[in-house]
């Protein structure tokens, strides 16, 4: 199979008969052999009745559905596990993605040899105060952080190669950094392509401000998954290392003080502070061995991603 379209969807059912017509026609036009996954959302509407209409006319959609709302991030991790196309290609089903850019997000797959290739929404529709100014500064923030230079994280407009989506696993709210995923995955060739933003034609959007807030969370637990998931003792170790020995060579000079009679230990916040280092160092050693106790009991602990083996 060519390519597979993964559309996490909620509540959606006025744009999906037209979502559905655009991209049967690209994919025909193009000779594609193809699957669409529509993965509802939870939704209250009736997505769910039109989606089983979809494949009861044409068998190239397939539908999952969820007992209740958990997210995009839940709604993509099951479409990869159910997609079979050698490209992967997700889009928003409110019709702001355009079917139209498929073909060359194939290509740039196939012949470029992307691993990802993450669509850029150059000209946007959205709130300049609600959305463009906030999601600048958001993705500023992230390729500062991550160091992978693209435009927009959370562009809903990707494509990847079959292995990657195989090989990564998106949670919580983590869908605005599969690149980040994919790169810590050892996925590094990743593109961008500018994409058409379309005005939403049905429905309201379904994302709040809450979602940048939790999104810088979400960028520093995915940077510090990266680097210390698998031996957190080496950040726990490190700071509690300095604070321990910064707290102790305080109290030292303190109590010296106190017996030249240069200060009343009792009264010296600078004994307290030294305490208080002291005791941080070592709690953040402990923090660190219970870390490296749950990552030596891990299943996943040893689990590599393997590319390519002979035997």
């Amino acid at each position: 199979m060519d390519i597979s379209i993964v559309v996490p969807l909620f509540n959606e059912d006025e744009s999906l008969p037209h979502l559905a017509e655009w991209i049967d026609r690209v994919m025909k036009e193009h000779g594609f052999s193809y699957e669409v996954i529509m993965v509802d959302d939870g939704s209250k509407d009736t997505s769910w009745q039109v989606i089983e209409k979809l494949h009861a006319h044409n068998s190239c959609y397939k539908g999952v559905k969820f007992r209740r709302n958990y997210g995009k991030s839940a709604a993509l991790n099951v479409g990869f596990g159910v997609a079979e196309g050698d490209v992967v290609i997700t889009m928003d089903a409110d019709l702001q993605d355009s079917p139209d850019e498929v073909p060359e997000l194939y290509r740039m797959i196939k012949e470029d040899g992307y691993d990802l290739v993450s669509g850029w929404k150059k000209v946007r529709y959205d709130s300049k105060i609600a959305k463009n100014i906030p999601s600048k500064f958001f993705n500023w923030t992230t390729r500062r952080m991550s160091g992978i230079y693209l435009h927009d994280f959370n562009c809903g407009l990707k494509a990847y190669r079959r292995d990657v989506v195989k090989s990564i696993e998106v949670y919580g709210e983590m869908h605005r950094y599969i690149p980040v995923i994919a790169k810590w995955a050892g996925f590094s060739k990743i593109g961008e392509k500018v994409v058409q933003h379309r005005k939403r034609e049905f429905g309201v959007t379904k994302f709040g401000m809450n979602r940048f807030i939790n999104g810088y969370l979400d960028l520093l637990s995915i940077m510090f998954m990266s680097k210390f998931g698998k031996q957190p003792m080496h950040i726990f170790g490190a700071v509690g290392s300095v604070s321990f020995l910064f707290g102790l060579i305080s109290l030292i000079v303190v109590v010296i003080m106190r017996f030249a009679g240069r200060i009343a230990l009792t009264n010296s916040v600078w004994f307290y502070m030294s305490m208080m280092f002291v005791v941080l160092g070592a709690l953040l050693f402990v923090a660190g061995f219970l870390g490296e106790l749950v990552c030596r009991n891990s299943s996943t602990r040893n689990q590599y991603l393997i590319e390519k083996e002979v035997r």
